[in-house]
């Protein structure tokens, strides 16, 4: 027990630390898209650049508003970060092997929490802004989670089980992106849908809602929001690496190539942002329900068949 909580402890440090440099890659990225220099002036190439803006957001004065309702308004942050986190006790490390045979279970458990504490983070703001975003998070985010469980659903019918390991090992000779590579695109379009991202960062339409959920949020309560947003999208790159690609490349050892698919699914996500505007919301919705839905339902159960028609065979 305690070498399975010290493992889930270093797998928490080490995920906050990629968090803190991938809002640098980010930044970075940003600007090379745009042909503009990024962060540059604190230390070597701007590398402390993240320790800085920690230390600036976490010693500022937390102010709190007046009409706000002030535990649970203070609560949302901290949990939002802690299920965050809580998410990576499916990486399978060296002690600690992914929550056994129920580990996609507990992936779609916890994710659905998360929606709670946005609508609580808006919610008790008692701000118009912050409802409006909050609203608009939430229908979004139980949207896409249907073709998420359902694209999810159709690759642990191939492994005939719910662990992430099993499906990692079924994978040791065949990808799930090459048998299917329609569904992977619809993943990946469902995951930055999920994560708030753009072009689906409805939550936060700066046009219109100024910051959406987050807007009375400032100091910790902001850091702590933004970390559980980027833990989030480390943690759907490392799913999205797992479930398609079989954790890595034969060619190379299983954690140096994890690494490069973590790492290429992440940039995947600055490169969407760099390069498309942000989408309408209606044809948001209208993606998921008249699109997605009955193209993952098809391959469902094409699916089903097909893995009833090998095992009878």
């Amino acid at each position: 027990m305690f070498v399975e909580l010290f493992s889930y402890v270093v797998s928490s440090v080490c995920a906050l630390l990629a968090v803190a440099f991938f809002t640098l890659l980010e930044r970075k990225g940003l600007s090379y898209f745009q042909l503009r220099k990024g962060p540059n002036k604190v230390g070597l190439m701007g590398l402390p650049q993240p320790l800085s803006d920690a230390i600036k957001l976490f010693s500022k004065e937390y102010i709190k508003p007046t009409l706000i309702n002030y535990f649970p308004f203070l609560v949302c942050p901290f949990l939002s970060l802690f299920f965050a986190l809580f998410l990576w006790m499916l990486y399978n490390s060296y002690f600690f092997v992914s929550m056994g045979g129920m580990s996609m279970m507990l992936f779609l458990c916890v994710s659905s929490i998360g929606v709670y504490l946005v609508m609580g983070a808006g919610w008790f703001s008692n701000s118009k802004y912050a409802l409006l975003g909050s609203v608009r998070a939430v229908a979004q985010s139980i949207s896409y989670e249907v073709s998420m469980s359902l694209i999810l659903m159709s690759c642990l019918l191939m492994v005939g089980s719910l662990s992430l390991v099993s499906l990692v090992n079924y994978q040791n000779y065949c990808w799930v992106f090459l048998i299917n590579y329609f569904m992977f695109m619809m993943w990946v379009v469902s995951s930055i849908a999920e994560t708030h991202r753009a072009p689906f960062d409805f939550a936060e339409g700066e046009s219109e809602l100024v910051s959406g959920f987050n807007v009375e949020y400032g100091a910790v309560g902001f850091a702590l929001l933004f970390m559980a947003e980027y833990g989030n999208i480390l943690f759907m790159s490392f799913l999205s690496s797992a479930m398609f690609f079989g954790g890595g490349f034969l060619i190379i050892s299983w954690g140096l190539s994890m690494s490069l698919l973590v790492g290429f699914m992440s940039v995947l996500f600055i490169w969407v942002r760099a390069s498309y505007p942000r989408y309408r919301y209606d044809l948001l919705m209208y993606l998921i329900w008249k699109s997605y839905l009955p193209c993952v339902l098809m391959i469902l159960i094409f699916m089903s068949f097909f893995c009833k028609l090998v095992y009878f065979l």
